[in-house]
């Protein structure tokens, strides 16, 4: 069963908040330099750490009853990032998949509707189309992390943050070629575009016709609802059939530019009663499938968010 079929199934599936920033701002985590919390899976108290985290989320999810996606710490983990960091000669994308399967088994069991994503990011800032590359350096940059990612058991592959459209399918042909399902999300603008200027609905028509596996579904992460409310608008009036490629978000709780989140000391978040309602509507007036948070978000945001998902949850989806 593809991935986007998984979903379809249940109707409604929902991410884990905040775990970069979240675990970046605790004083008693310490993340390597280069690949940020991958390297916690290597040391027993901040293993502890993160599978607390992780099980914090994946908790709402049993308790609601609601199917959820959970992903690998390695948004910042490529080769480059980690031959420089503490970890060097590490197989750490390997293993951190491996880690997160283990972690489902042992607390939820095989069974259980989480699905475990082995995840990667832009090579560069994700907030700087500038300092993306072009697609056949892409290609030949993330074919490293992505090919260990699906060698650890992944379930599916996430390319996360992309702010441009070369790098983006790059990724896309690389990922297409393990055989896996696949997901690529996006950083995007109110009017519909990449931050390169590149627009959602060409990107995504052109990732399509230009790999020979086109991703199970697109999505869209580290923006506020509004953003995503905005720039599905303007799709769904430019181009209908890629509106529809288009299922979720993983959602910010600020509302502000990239330029103006670029360097923010303190994060900006809102109550989570009001996030819990404003990403419900993004599923009872777009349709969104997947919803999940990125940057601000907390348990008490994913709890909200689930309070209101319960309600068109009418099975138990989990093993008892």
């Amino acid at each position: 069963m593809s991935l986007q079929s998984w979903i379809e199934r249940r109707g409604f599936v929902m991410g884990e908040g905040s775990l970069y920033e979240r675990l970046r701002r605790d004083p008693a985590v310490r993340f390597d330099e280069h690949i940020a919390h991958a390297g916690l899976i290597y040391d027993d108290a901040s293993r502890d750490v993160l599978t607390g985290v992780h099980r914090q989320y994946l908790d709402i999810g049993r308790e609601h009853a609601i199917a959820m996606l959970s992903g690998s710490p390695t948004w910042r983990a490529n080769k480059e990032r980690v031959a420089r960091s503490a970890f060097a000669g590490e197989r750490v994308n390997r293993d951190a998949v491996r880690f997160m399967l283990e972690l489902r088994r042992q607390h939820y069991g095989d069974d259980a509707p989480i699905r475990i994503a082995g995840q990667c990011g832009p090579r560069a800032d994700a907030y700087r189309p500038e300092e993306a590359r072009d697609t056949e350096t892409a290609e030949a940059f993330h074919r490293d992390q992505i090919e260990e990612l699906a060698d650890g058991g992944a379930e599916f592959l996430m390319a996360l943050t992309l702010p441009a459209f070369p790098e983006a399918l790059g990724i896309a042909r690389v990922m297409a070629a393990t055989g896996l399902p696949y997901v690529i999300s996006f950083v995007i603008r109110p009017n519909g575009t990449l931050l390169d200027g590149t627009g959602l609905d060409d990107a995504v028509e052109r990732i399509d016709n230009g790999t020979p596996r086109p991703p199970d579904t697109y999505n869209v992460n580290c923006v506020h609802a509004s953003v995503f409310a905005s720039a599905l608008a303007v799709l769904g009036a430019r181009n209908p059939a890629a509106r529809a490629r288009v299922s979720g978000l993983h959602t910010n709780t600020s509302a502000r530019s990239p330029e103006e989140l670029d360097g923010l000391d303190v994060l900006e978040t809102e109550a989570p009663a009001d996030f819990g309602t404003n990403m419900w509507k993004l599923r009872t007036d777009l349709g969104a499938t997947v919803l999940g948070g990125c940057c601000g978000t907390s348990t008490e945001h994913m709890s909200a968010l689930a309070g209101l998902a319960a309600s068109e949850v009418t099975t138990p989806v989990y093993p008892r």
